[in-house]
């Protein structure tokens, strides 16, 4: 969904919103990294359940959140379908059953870096190349596509409102792009791309974000000092066909994002990422 269209200064937009925290970084703080090992799953494949008999297995809070991002929705959504795809093993963590690599070597340089993919409607957090954090998300409709390519996180607020519809309100909001006021939120999750043009999260998982990602840093109110934490939005989502997680019953690693995509989709812009990290590390040594 869009937010408000930021038309002021910069300085005024930090500040226009009464609970926007001040722009901090965290990235000396940062100690997300997981170090335990993961569990993968002994058995792989996915089926098809009608909706009310999954429910009424009483599936644990972990098969639940597995099942749900399987199928790319939220607790109150997910009982509106008809019916689910479900794991045949749910024994494993979260990350074996998104389809994010759980290292990229090319990008262990990169402090924190974030990836929204469009095709997959997933995203990912990275910290120096190693998987933090992974979830579903609900992206821009075909009618208000979320903009792909580089962006950074600028300011955050815990809840704002919607310039869209002022009945709306976006919790955990972080805003990328601010002219056009597109940004990662909580918001319900349908099972396809349905906003207009933001990211939708669970409140999971846009909590996550809001408290992991850095904002910017402004020097005065007309300019930043320092950009916040890179967010890239890469591929296509076919919206004239079945939702692209349907083809894991027929194949398991259909939508696998490979370490070479995540590789290609960062080459684009490393130069631009660097540059910006270095000077974010200037501005914080003064």
């Amino acid at each position: 969904m869009r937010r408000t269209n930021i038309i002021l200064t910069l300085f005024i937009v930090a500040f226009s919103f009464s609970q926007c925290h001040q722009p901090t970084d965290n990235s000396n703080n940062s100690n997300t990294k997981i170090l335990k090992k993961r569990v993968k799953p002994a058995t792989e494949g996915y089926h098809f359940e009608k909706t009310k008999d999954w429910i009424k297995q009483n599936p644990s809070e972990k098969e639940q959140n597995i099942v749900l991002a399987t199928n790319r929705t939220d607790k109150n959504n997910i009982t509106k379908m008809d019916s689910v795809i479900v794991p045949n093993d749910v024994s494993g963590d979260i990350e074996f059953y998104l389809p994010f690599p759980l290292s990229v070597p090319f990008i262990k340089d990169l402090k924190k870096i974030i990836f929204f993919s469009y095709a997959t409607q997933s995203f990912a957090a990275y910290e120096t190349g190693e998987l933090v954090y992974t979830g579903q998300t609900n992206m821009g409709r075909q009618a208000d596509l979320t903009p792909t390519g580089l962006y950074y996180t600028n300011w955050k607020a815990e809840k704002t409102t919607s310039t869209f519809n002022d009945e709306w309100d976006l919790k955990w909001n972080f805003n990328i792009e601010n002219k056009l006021g597109v940004g990662f939120h909580q918001y319900e999750l349908p099972g396809y791309p349905a906003s207009h043009s933001c990211l939708r999260l669970t409140e999971k998982d846009a909590m996550f974000l809001y408290n992991w990602a850095d904002q910017w840093i402004l020097f005065n109110e007309d300019s930043i000092k320092a950009k916040g934490t890179p967010v890239i939005v890469f591929g296509e989502y076919s919206f004239a066909s079945p939702k692209p997680w349907h083809q894991l019953i027929n194949n398991a690693h259909v939508l696998d994002i490979s370490e070479n995509t995540i590789q290609q989709q960062t080459a684009l812009f490393m130069k631009d990422i660097m540059y910006q990290q270095q000077k974010k590390i200037e501005v914080l040594m003064k």
